[in-house]
């Protein structure tokens, strides 16, 4: 092989190479963040805790929209002292005040981000997809418990307070209703 097609096939191997890996980065970061907490990651488990404390700590709560998100999406306290392990439910209200049917999805985070991973949401809204009718007003209850061993993380123990903050995005009705929406 003369030293220009050896070149080719480096560079060639160089951008196969570095396409995988940015084809690969999203992936292995949301994997990263799942199981690390980074970034403000929750947590989450099939039902509570089986450890509570007598410690407590400061859950605030925050709420917001997309930029084009016509529904109004607020939450319905704005914190709650919690014991550490204990299952605790909060609410969001969110309505439509449109003329049409509007399906939204919550992305969610957790400041700071060391707690990310402490805070264990057992069943949430922001699972699923949400369809709200014209008018429509709904309250969407997170069940969640700040886990234990957050006193034991080097970083995450000192943590006064978590937020945990939504926001709501407009996304494309499911089939069915879109199906409705366009026979009315």
């Amino acid at each position: 092989m003369d030293p220009k097609q050896k070149t080719a096939a480096i560079a060639v191997g160089v951008i196969v190479f570095m396409g995988s890996m940015a084809w690969a980065a999203v992936p292995m970061y949301n994997l990263f963040c799942r199981v690390t907490g980074y970034g403000g990651t929750t947590a989450t488990a099939e039902a509570g805790s089986d450890v509570i404390l007598d410690e407590t700590i400061t859950v605030r709560f925050d709420g917001s929209r997309a930029k084009d998100m016509p529904w109004e999406f607020k939450p319905a306290q704005n914190q709650m002292t919690v014991r550490l392990g204990e299952t605790n439910i909060a609410f969001y209200e969110a309505y439509n005040p449109t003329d049409r049917v509007i399906a939204g999805t919550a992305t969610y985070n957790v400041a700071p981000f060391d707690a990310g991973g402490f805070f264990t949401k057992i069943d949430c809204f922001c699972f699923t997809e949400q369809v709200l009718q014209p008018g429509q007003r709904v309250n969407m209850p997170v069940t969640f418990y700040v886990d234990p061993e957050i006193r034991d993380d080097r970083d995450a123990k000192w943590t006064p307070h978590i937020t945990l903050s939504y926001t709501f995005y407009e996304t494309d009705l499911p089939q069915e209703q879109a199906a409705l929406a366009t026979s009315n």
